[in-house]
Parts: structure tokens; sequence; C-alpha cells
């Protein structure tokens, strides 16, 4: 049951909370599927952003680096990367995606739970 004595720490929270978004987007999908609706999400990693910036700049900047280096990409993601797949969502192309939350992060997941970003 999520309740606040069950969440470890930060981490366990924000993941906690994607996972929610996940199956919130599924069953909102089976609702407004009905009428004709899809509804996905995007959930991006680490974009080159001003604010992103100040970050690979300031006091964890080491720690987005050793990231950046060891997932599948190799480097940070841009807008347009992620503009790309939300085109690709509201495109005819994407009529037949619905319910599901698109992960582009440069493989920074899977590295932290199959790859050398494993804790």
């Amino acid at each position: 049951m999520l309740q606040p004595e069950n969440i470890k720490d930060t981490l366990h929270a924000y993941q906690m909370d994607k996972r929610c978004n996940v199956k919130r987007v599924m069953a909102e999908a089976v609702r407004w599927g009905a009428r004709g609706a899809r509804i996905n999400s995007i959930s991006p990693g680490i974009i080159v952003t001003p604010l992103a910036l100040d970050e690979f700049n300031g006091p964890r900047g080491d720690f987005y680096k050793n990231m950046f280096a060891k997932c599948p990409a190799g480097r940070r993601g841009t807008a347009d990367e992620i503009a790309n797949v939300a085109e690709l969502l509201m495109s005819d192309r994407g009529a037949f995606i619905t319910g599901t939350d698109f992960l582009v992060d440069g493989g920074t997941t899977a590295s932290y739970f199959y790859g050398p970003l494993k804790p």
C-alpha cells in the first residue's frame, strides 16, 4: 500500500510516482478510447535545457557526466528528440499507439537496472 512509511527514500518515491503515471495512462486510455481518443505519455530523461546545463556545471555535474558515459546512448538527449516522439504519437503513424508511456532516456534506466549504472 502506498503510505509515507513505505517510501524508502526520494529515489524510491520518484520511481513510485513514475509507475503510478504509467498505470494512470493505461486506465485513461481505456476510458477515453471509448470516445475515440488516444492517451499516451512521454517520460524524458535528462534533456539539454538551460536548467540542465546549470545542473551539469553544478555540484552534481560529475554524477550526470558518469550517468551519460555509462548509458547505452552515451550522451544527453535533446528537446528535438523528445519532440520527435511527440510528433509520432500525434500523427497518423501513431494511430494504433495508446495506453503507453514512452521512456526516452537514451537507455539510462536500462543501464541502472541491467548495466554499469546498477547500484
